[in-house]
């Protein structure tokens, strides 16, 4: 039993490290698809993964899911509010990594945690420790710094972090799997998707046709890139605990930004360098933190002893039954957006 636990955590790992090791690596992909646009691209990134996604789900048959989604009308509409934050997200990042922005893509995964548990306090009335609050204050911090260094407030990132924040919480209330949720975002996405390609066609505007095998079959593999990392991602999350996800995310941020300053070569003045050095620190104070509270063990309130037949005070009473007070980390994120 043991050895088969210890297995089962390896595959969990390995599947981990493939899924944010694909969504980190992803910036190399995107500029092949050129001379498509950032528009064409993500259409034909909306309509191949529904294909795609379609024939997994055709191959291991779970479908019961959609006749449940289909007679819940609230479910239905959050996940068409998903398909069109996540369209949002999927474009900006598409165009920011061919438009010479990666690292700036980047740092929208890097602080993405942070508007993350900012977003907690603002819309769920959630509790911060003071490390968190002193995370929380680090990144604001880190926003101005950069702001200064750019010479504009960075949109690019607090697009791309608070889309795919407000996605998150969104597909928290969805309660879907992620196949299940991406097949259900790509069918509310195919139609304006596929309407956008047939327009772009008859217009002479699409590449698709005119580019030769190759680029209409990198075109068609968007909907591999898009699905096979959360696949390897859905196979981690039920192996590995939550705390060991939430490290792994950050590998995603971290090879895109070491590709945006080594690959691509972008340029990094010192005033930068400052702003992601803030981001990171918050980011240790954050994870620690994190891991801190996720290793503390659970109290166990004991109530005094008593007779037979004697009831419990008032005061054992409200012991037992007090809840303890509610922590706020930073959760693993799907960065399906990537």
């Amino acid at each position: 039993m043991a050895a088969t636990s210890e297995g089962e955590h390896r595959t969990g790992l390995l599947n981990g490290f493939a899924a944010y090791g694909m969504w980190g690596l992803v910036p190399l992909f995107w500029p092949l698809l050129k001379p498509a646009g950032a528009m064409e691209i993500l259409a034909h990134r909306m309509v191949w993964s529904l294909v795609f996604v379609a024939v997994a789900l055709l191959f291991v048959r779970r479908w019961a899911w959609a006749g449940e989604l289909l007679r819940q009308p609230r479910r239905l509409a959050l996940v068409a509010v998903a398909a069109g934050v996540i369209t949002v997200n999927w474009g900006v990042y598409i165009w920011a990594v061919n438009a010479g922005h990666v690292v700036e893509a980047s740092l929208g995964y890097f602080i993405n945690p942070l508007v993350t548990i900012a977003m907690g306090v603002l819309l769920l009335k959630e509790r911060l420790r003071p490390v968190q609050w002193a995370a929380v204050g680090i990144g604001l911090a880190a926003v101005v710094v950069l702001t200064v260094g750019y010479g504009r407030p960075p949109w690019i990132s607090l697009c791309l972090a608070f889309s795919f924040a407000t996605y998150g919480l969104v597909k928290k209330k969805v309660d879907l799997g992620g196949v299940e949720s991406l097949a259900a975002e790509t069918a509310i996405q195919f139609l304006p998707a596929l309407g956008y390609l047939l327009w772009l066609t008859a217009h002479g505007g699409a590449s698709f046709l005119d580019e030769g095998a190759g680029h209409a079959t990198l075109l068609a593999s968007t909907g591999i890139v898009t699905a096979l990392p959360l696949v390897c991602f859905g196979a981690a999350a039920i192996r590995v605990p939550l705390s060991t996800l939430g490290l792994l995310q950050y590998l995603a941020p971290i090879f895109q930004f070491l590709l945006g300053v080594l690959y691509f070569h972008e340029a990094m003045p010192a005033e930068r360098w400052a702003g992601f050095a803030l981001v990171w620190l918050a980011l240790i104070l954050l994870t620690g933190d994190a891991l801190r509270w996720a290793r503390r063990p659970a109290r166990l309130v004991v109530p005094p002893a008593r007779t037979a037949g004697a009831s419990p005070s008032p005061s054992a009473r409200a012991s037992a039954s007090a809840p303890s007070a509610p922590s706020t980390s930073a959760p693993a994120t799907t960065p399906a957006d990537a």
